[in-house]
């Protein structure tokens, strides 16, 4: 491979879209059940983009015999330092629990993940995104009726921020959803 070859591969790849917790933020009010399905879905269930006018589905064998596990960040948002939860965030649960009583995610467990920015100290943060992520799951067995047994809230604190550059970016703090399907 020559210098220019090498230098257009880096950028396509530098071209492609992130993913897992680099992913894209779904903000409030944005939140469609549709997308969050395909975005859920394990890898054989997964919409991929082609050249073609169809949608192929990812190979559970060419993915070496396992189904990669989707994820979702999600702005969520609480009244300041707490777990309550604003009107619009539960607008916004209320799309995710329809995705997860879905026909395509009902088999599957998720992982409810609560981030925080770096403002205030770790152990702070840590214990404010467990909160939350308890407070979204709760939400989502009570309001929308999923099985409690298929949702596990997770604190992450302030250690996977979404937005490196910016500690403080409203981005930081979100939930994010990940999909535990064995």
């Amino acid at each position: 491979m020559n210098a220019r070859s090498l230098i257009a591969v880096c950028f396509m790849v530098a071209a492609l879209p992130a993913t897992g917790q680099e992913g894209q933020l779904i903000k409030e009010g944005q939140v469609d059940a549709n997308k969050l399905i395909d975005a859920l879905a394990p890898a054989q269930n997964r919409p991929v983009r082609t050249r073609s006018l169809g949608i192929a589905r990812e190979d559970v064998e060419a993915t070496g015999g396992s189904a990669s596990h989707g994820n979702v960040n999600l702005q969520v948002t609480f009244l300041t330092n707490s777990a309550d939860l604003t009107p619009a965030a539960r607008h916004s649960l209320d799309v995710v629990g329809q995705a997860l009583a879905s026909e395509k995610l009902q088999t599957y467990r998720f992982a409810i993940e609560g981030h925080a920015d770096p403002r205030g100290s770790a152990a702070a943060n840590l214990k404010l995104s467990e909160l939350r992520a308890q407070s979204v799951r709760d939400y989502l067995v009570q309001a929308q009726n999923i099985d409690k047994a298929r949702l596990e809230a997770i604190g992450k604190g302030d250690r996977e921020p979404l937005n490196k550059n910016v500690p403080e970016a409203p981005e930081n703090r979100r939930v994010t959803i990940v999909n535990l399907s064995r």
